[in-house]
């Protein structure tokens, strides 16, 4: 049996992101405080963001965890869990992101480890329970890394642990492609890379040579 694949709309527009709901073309939607403030919004919108966003059709609906310690991440991240059942938890990958994702997962809420940038932290988080684990493609190739082979890497890494790699940062519907080939599972992206991934040029044209060949069709009857 083929492994599920699965696509989240990474924003907080709310527009852009019913499209792609109410179309069916995603299974969830991914935020963080950079992607709320972009769409000026904050975490006290989370409550309007997740019933909204559930109503219209979201699987999982993530928001991040905040905060300098270990006790106040946790703390933000019982009031994320508190949203609903759908609510996803997302902790910075640093060593209290760590050690609050550990406690979380240990007490059955569903974790993203965000901001993964190496291999060894992808197998600390599966060993942790940790369920997605977030490298930034496009962040990685920035730095000069080779974000394809290190995601293939940690993919590899957390394989049959439990946890999955949810990519993100993907700005090209190529990007996206690249990384199902070498094994990851599930994609965030942008509303305006989702909707690319739809589109090719040769497509749209042998669409329209269909509805051509039914209007003239149409016309000789």
């Amino acid at each position: 049996m083929s492994r599920e694949r699965r696509f989240y709309v990474d924003s907080a527009r709310v527009d852009e992101v019913s499209e792609v709901l109410r179309d069916g073309l995603v299974h969830g939607v991914t935020t963080n405080p950079t992607i709320l403030e972009r769409a000026h919004r904050s975490v006290a919108d989370a409550p309007e963001l997740y019933a909204r966003w559930v109503s219209e059709g979201a699987h999982e609906v993530f928001f991040q965890a905040w905060g300098e310690s270990r006790g106040q991440l946790l703390h933000a991240a019982e009031g994320i869990l508190a949203l609903g059942p759908k609510a996803v938890v997302k902790v910075p990958a640093t060593r209290d992101g760590f050690v609050a994702a550990a406690e979380l997962s240990r007490s059955g809420a569903t974790v993203l480890l965000t901001a993964v940038y190496s291999p060894a932290q992808a197998l600390m988080a599966a060993t942790l329970g940790v369920r997605y684990i977030a490298p930034y493609l496009g962040r990685m190739q920035d730095s000069g890394l080779d974000g394809i082979a290190e995601i293939a890497e940690m993919t590899a890494l957390v394989a049959g642990s439990g946890t999955d790699v949810l990519a993100a940062s993907l700005r090209t519907p190529d990007a996206i492609v690249a990384l199902a080939v070498v094994g990851v599972p599930y994609f965030t992206a942008a509303p305006a890379v989702i909707l690319a991934v739809l589109h090719h040029d040769v497509s749209e044209r042998s669409s329209m040579e269909f509805e051509a060949a039914v209007a003239r069709g149409l016309q000789r009857a």
